[in-house]
């Protein structure tokens, strides 16, 4: 994703409008062939050699944002490793206090070499060793392992998709609506949204179409940079759907002045990330496993469909049935959450599913203030990790089996 330096907007009134490059112009597509021999070449090569290698290319101040926030893509594809022969922070502490020791010698001239030689000797590395190693841990100085290559339109389509990131992480509320979708692709956008932890209501609107309304990041109390690039990594699932809108309320600036966002299915923008379908948060996996494995009594159905109330969706990530009654049992493993969001699902639950329900919140995940508040039956305040017999012992007693 972009650094804010590096975001192009131009504003109209209180919108913004991302400078989105045309992933047609051979202009734009040279110039991200060219950066891509660069790094085809790069590994084994430090990340300040490839950077002065492409001072002419990249360039530096406004007129160059686009070819440096190419080129910080193109480094985001790049993994990077600390090559040395010792710790770098323990041999610049040893050349330091071998340093002091030699300029407190009476009459001796400071000699680099000679103090690189006496702590290579202590450490059986030769000082051309202790050279090479002595800052390799410093972000310039570290190599490149891999590089990920591309095609220049995936890097464009990316460079597109990396503006409209950039805005959405500064974002205080966001609402899309979705419409023409299969079932399948439905279930899959609402587990994305399960999958990034974001605190997110959802309501079936007419027209076979869904409205997701989420909170921004910068509309709570803490967890802010971590929630940002979660919702940020959302946004290329919603691309993969053919038919959808945008808005979003973002503060913008040093002056954090409000502007509004807007992105559509016309805008052409292109996911950069395989369609994988479904997919399940590690949490959520871990806590099924040990549910089968611990507790009796209960089946635990996964994917459940989306619950239809009377006054919007709800998505659980499991059903629980109890085998002797039948009795079923919804149960949802909360993300980010913050106490308001908490209370109103409760209250909607307590009217239209009493006894069905438990909704699991992790002290870890909460986004404002703590407090002592108690939501009431059906909900299970835990610090760590849920247990799958508190669970079940709530469901049941929910459930009164």
């Amino acid at each position: 994703m972009l650094t804010g330096k590096l975001v192009r907007v131009r504003h109209a009134r209180n919108k913004l409008i991302p400078q989105y490059l045309d992933p047609a112009d051979r202009g734009w597509l040279g110039v991200a062939e060219q950066l891509l021999f660069a790094y085809r070449d790069s590994p084994g090569r430090t990340r300040g050699e490839i950077g002065a290698e492409l001072e002419d290319v990249v360039g530096q101040g406004p007129r160059s944002l686009v070819h440096q926030g190419l080129a910080e893509l193109l480094e985001d594809r790049c993994e990077f490793e600390v090559t040395a022969d010792h710790p770098p922070e323990e041999l610049r502490d040893a050349a330091f206090r071998a340093a002091v020791a030699h300029r407190q010698k009476v009459g001796a001239a400071f000699d680099r070499a000679a103090v690189l030689a006496e702590v290579g000797a202590a450490l059986s590395l030769d000082a051309a060793q202790v050279e090479q190693s002595l800052f390799a841990d410093l972000k310039d100085e570290r190599r490149v392992l891999k590089f990920d290559d591309c095609s220049p339109e995936y890097l464009v389509n990316r460079y597109n998709v990396a503006l409209a990131q950039a805005v959405l992480v500064r974002s205080t509320a966001m609402e899309c609506r979705v419409w023409g979708e299969t079932p399948a692709r439905f279930r899959q956008l609402f587990r994305a949204v399960k999958f990034h932890r974001l605190i997110c209501t959802i309501r079936e609107s007419s027209g076979n179409s869904y409205t997701l309304t989420l909170d921004g990041p910068l509309s709570l109390f803490s967890a802010t940079n971590k929630y940002g690039s979660q919702i940020a990594q959302f946004l290329p699932t919603l691309l993969h759907c053919k038919a959808y809108d945008l808005r979003a309320e973002v503060r913008w600036g040093s002056e954090r002045k409000e502007k509004q966002f807007a992105l559509a299915s016309v805008d052409g923008l292109r996911s950069h990330l395989p369609d994988f379908g479904t997919y399940t948060p590690p949490e959520v996996r871990m806590f099924a496993d040990s549910f089968a494995a611990k507790v009796q009594g209960w089946v635990l159905h996964e994917e459940p469909h989306p619950v239809s109330l009377p006054d919007g969706v709800w998505v659980p990530d499991f059903r629980l049935v109890h085998t002797a009654s039948g009795k079923e049992v919804y149960v949802e493993l909360y993300g980010y959450w913050r106490r308001g969001g908490v209370e109103a699902l409760h209250k909607r639950l307590v009217k239209h599913l009493p006894g069905k329900f438990v909704l699991c919140v992790g002290e870890q995940m909460r986004t404002d203030e703590a407090d002592d508040t108690s939501f009431g039956a059906g909900v299970y305040r835990y610090k760590r990790t849920p247990l799958p017999d508190e669970v079940a012992r709530i469901a049941a007693a929910g459930a009164g089996v």
